[in-house]
């Protein structure tokens, strides 16, 4: 995986309240949910957003730590539904605070297991260790080259402005269409290829090998699932060498191929997503590739930083050609993970 940080925060302030209770405000509902112990002490007791803070305090808990009743308020302006992984940035800064209010001792290379197991054990819902391995470990001008399985990091220099370059985040607006479930049955395919095949999970498939793991497989759709998985992979390793060699720019054609593999062979793309790729290539993006688990979501697109704003309004007329809502754009530099403010 090759994650960067986005600069857009999602900020707790943290203070301490008698007894196992926590009581938050989120900013953007206005609402306010107060729980007890007994209500983190199995999964699913709170719903709905605060499920992911009550996911974090039973995370804790479960693996023994004394975590201290709190009253916490919540601001963000990681834009929700969006693929840019605003529950992973939830979790980070409600662990980084808790953590920080009660003294616990809970080291960086920890706390990713531990944000993933509230989303995954508490919350329901199946995602990897990436997101929240980006918001908690990521460094300013840097890509995190991350291996899921050992969770062994590097620092990878990515700095755009340097090679004169933008990311151009462009937020499709696209209703998420079924993408829980269809995360889910993509997770499953995968893994039911990795028992087929023999393998642990699909990225013991050398690319070396794909054609030969293909031959074994009886179904297209299970070979399409494995040759996005094995070739993104490749990928990624392809893009850590042009950065380590500080050719930011040759990673475009990854980018685009990435994006086709997504639409082509993993299926998880949807036309918004499609015509701002599209759009962006041909206003003169040096690659483009959704970002995100899929169906809906933002796009990214490499761009030089003097054609970025030209890049945007190709994409915004394109969106209006096939009436489609304005997209969301900004700019985007790899930025530092979750930390202490004040």
């Amino acid at each position: 995986m090759l994650p960067f940080a986005l600069p857009l925060r999602t900020v707790v302030a943290a203070g301490r309240q008698d007894g196992p209770r926590w009581t938050v405000w989120s900013e953007l509902s206005g609402e306010t949910v107060t729980f007890g112990a007994d209500e983190v002490a199995g999964p699913g007791r709170v719903t709905g957003w605060a499920a992911y803070v009550a996911g974090v305090v039973w995370a804790l808990r479960d693996a023994g730590h004394d975590v201290p009743g709190a009253r916490l308020a919540i601001a963000s302006d990681v834009p929700l539904g969006s693929g840019l992984s605003s529950s992973a940035a939830l979790e980070a800064a409600v662990l980084a605070a808790l953590a920080d209010l009660g003294g616990l001792d809970l080291p960086a290379e920890r706390r990713p297991r531990l944000a993933q197991r509230a989303e995954n054990a508490y919350v329901g819902a199946p995602t990897g260790i990436m997101d929240q391995s980006a918001v908690i470990r990521c460094r300013a001008g840097h890509a995190l080259f991350l291996d899921c399985r050992t969770e062994a990091i590097e620092h990878i220099p990515f700095d755009l402005a340097a090679a004169g370059l933008a990311v151009l985040v462009v937020d499709s607006r696209a209703p998420h269409r079924h993408a829980d479930g269809e995360y889910a049955a993509r997770r499953a395919a995968c893994e039911r290829a990795a028992r087929l095949l023999g393998v642990p999970a699909l990225r013991d498939v050398p690319a070396a090998g794909l054609e030969a793991a293909l031959a074994r497989l009886d179904d297209d759709e299970t070979r399409r699932r494995v040759r996005h998985v094995v070739t993104e992979d490749q990928r990624v390793l392809d893009t850590v060498e042009l950065l380590r060699a500080g050719r930011v720019r040759d990673t475009g054609p990854l980018l685009t191929a990435s994006h086709a593999s997504m639409r082509d062979d993993f299926e998880i793309t949807v036309p918004e997503v499609d015509t701002a790729v599209e759009a962006a290539l041909a206003a003169g993006a040096y690659g483009a590739r959704m970002t995100g688990g899929g169906f809906g979501g933002c796009v990214l697109a490499l761009v030089d930083a003097d054609r970025a704003d030209a890049v945007a309004a190709a994409v915004t007329a394109a969106y209006a050609e096939r009436g489609y809502r304005a997209p969301g754009l900004h700019r985007a530099t790899p930025a530092p993970g979750a930390r202490r403010l004040a």
